[in-house]
């Protein structure tokens, strides 16, 4: 399947069975050092080590003891919850199937399915310290329609966690294109004391992926509603 190359770096030979993109993306994973580690330290995927970098940088961890995974799937992040956070209840959602995790409770759902929210927190017993969101939509192929995509899905985390988390606590999601957009950030810096954006050094560089990182929820900040006059 692949040959050493120039600088002990592996090639991937052509296959009839496989497109170009597909070899290009294959000898990526064999040429990156965050997979191999992955492998070697025993974390489902290499996003593992956005959340270790993104923890390292904002502590977000620290005296974390409830915690919501949304997209959950492979269960990456989950895992270095676990190991950092001893005794940790966690609850992940995820369209996709995921391999179990001893202690963590997991929803094969869809997270706009109307049912989710409470099927979360019940499954939690309590107030999470911390929402993280590695969800993105599937792509279909029109640059703009997937950022639209996946930014829907990043403000119905943010209503999620502004709803459910206990003050102080904290939100980590993954956004695209540089960052949240301005109303976004206007809500979280409404809900939270710091809103901070950064691009951990496992994102790969040419991804258009950054993460957002919301400490110190106030507690819930009441809607109000526009009255509009009848008549």
């Amino acid at each position: 399947m692949s040959r050493g190359g120039s600088g002990g770096r592996t090639r991937v030979k052509t296959s009839r069975g496989r497109t170009p993109q597909s070899n290009r993306w294959l000898e990526r994973q064999l040429n990156d050092p965050y997979v191999r580690r992955a492998k070697a330290e025993g974390y489902r995927s290499r996003a593992a080590y956005k959340l270790i970098e993104l923890n390292e940088r904002f502590g977000f961890l620290k005296n974390t003891k409830r915690v919501v995974d949304l997209g959950i799937a492979p269960g990456g992040w989950t895992q270095v919850v676990q190991k950092l956070v001893k005794n940790a209840s966690i609850v992940g959602i995820d369209l996709l199937p995921v391999d179990p995790i001893e202690g963590v409770t997991i929803f094969e759902l869809d997270f706009m399915d109307d049912s989710a929210p409470h099927l979360l927190s019940e499954a939690l017993g309590g107030a999470p310290d911390l929402v993280l969101s590695d969800m993105a939509a599937n792509t279909v192929g029109h640059p703009q329609t997937d950022h639209l995509r996946t930014m829907g899905l990043v403000e119905a985390a943010v209503d999620f966690a502004c709803d459910v988390l206990r003050p102080g606590g904290g939100f980590v999601a993954k956004v695209l294109a540089g960052g949240a957009d301005d109303t976004l950030v206007a809500t979280l810096k409404r809900n939270f004391t710091s809103v901070k954006h950064a691009k951990p050094p496992a994102s790969r560089k040419e991804s258009s992926e950054w993460y957002v990182v919301a400490q110190g929820f106030k507690g819930r900040v009441e809607r109000v509603e526009e009255q509009v006059p009848v008549g």
